[in-house]
């Protein structure tokens, strides 16, 4: 595959944009250390999955899945975030993407499962700050923009569109009805971060359904646990376990489905009825 084929290719888009992103949000806040964070994360996140690919024997070693997992981390864990854990974050989402497998795909999403090990095990902050979090509000249309583009590119309309709606309507409700406090959620960055999730970690191509029926059901998944977890415990978790649980319900969905699909038809023929 050549650069302008690749750049034409969904991850080829998806790298791009969140990579306009990176440069965007380093230039308008002033700090390099996002983009500092960007070229470890990158590194570690592609130095593994060749390792890994070369372990396995792989044919394959364009490592585009893995630039984009990097850049993913690079943009949600805080700029203050310190060289070795942005390292060891990228280096266990690209883990898990080779070793949490079926049929030869991740089972979860590698970004996401890395982030939130991340905050278990390194306690890291994660700001979303390539979001625009913290700068006007008006840059929320560049993730509008970007995020368009990518969904048209990997058609996942049904999908982030159930999310979306499902999700903010459940906010609405749960403050409507003074079930919690859903009120930090709709304002930034916390807004931000639902906008980057849904648009550029929703929409991961290997760990996500095709079908329009799937999708639909997989973004009301995500959304309904996302929000249940967020109303019940707050912190910043919440969107990565509804997609987590997502991921594994796909999984599982869809070894049932071979399961019937696979399943022999009997040979018996009916017994005639004496006369």
């Amino acid at each position: 595959m050549t650069i302008k084929q690749w750049s034409k290719s969904p991850k080829g888009y998806v790298a791009m944009v969140i990579t306009a992103y990176l440069l965007i949000a380093s230039i308008a806040e002033h700090d390099m250390a996002g983009i500092i964070n960007g070229i470890v994360a990158v590194g570690a996140a592609v130095a593994v999955d060749i390792i890994c690919g070369l372990m396995r024997q792989r044919k394959r070693m364009l490592p585009d899945g893995a630039l984009i997992t990097g850049l993913l981390i690079a943009l949600v864990l805080s700029t203050m975030t310190s060289w070795p854990v942005v390292a060891a974050t990228s280096a266990i989402a690209i883990v898990s993407k080779h070793l949490l497998v079926y049929r030869k795909k991740p089972i979860f999403n590698p970004a996401a499962f890395g982030l939130l090990l991340s905050i278990l095990i390194f306690g890291s902050g994660q700001s979303w700050w390539g979001a625009f979090g913290d700068l006007p509000t008006w840059m929320i249309a560049f993730l509008l923009i970007g995020g368009y583009v990518i969904t048209d590119r990997v058609n996942k309309y049904p999908q982030v569109f159930s999310f979306f709606g499902t999700f903010f309507v459940l906010l609405f409700l749960i403050g409507r009805f003074h079930l919690g406090d859903a009120s930090d959620a709709l304002r930034p960055p916390f807004i931000n971060a639902a906008l980057f999730f849904g648009f550029f970690m929703l929409t991961d191509l290997p760990t996500t359904p095709a079908k329009v029926k799937d999708q639909i059901v997989f973004g009301i998944l995500v959304a309904f646990v996302g929000a249940a977890v967020y109303d019940l415990f707050g912190g910043l978790m919440y969107l990565f376990i509804g997609l987590l649980l997502a991921n594994l319900y796909h999984v599982l969905k869809s070894r049932l489905s071979a399961r019937v699909t696979n399943r022999p038809v009997s040979n018996m023929q009916p017994v005639s009825k004496r006369g």
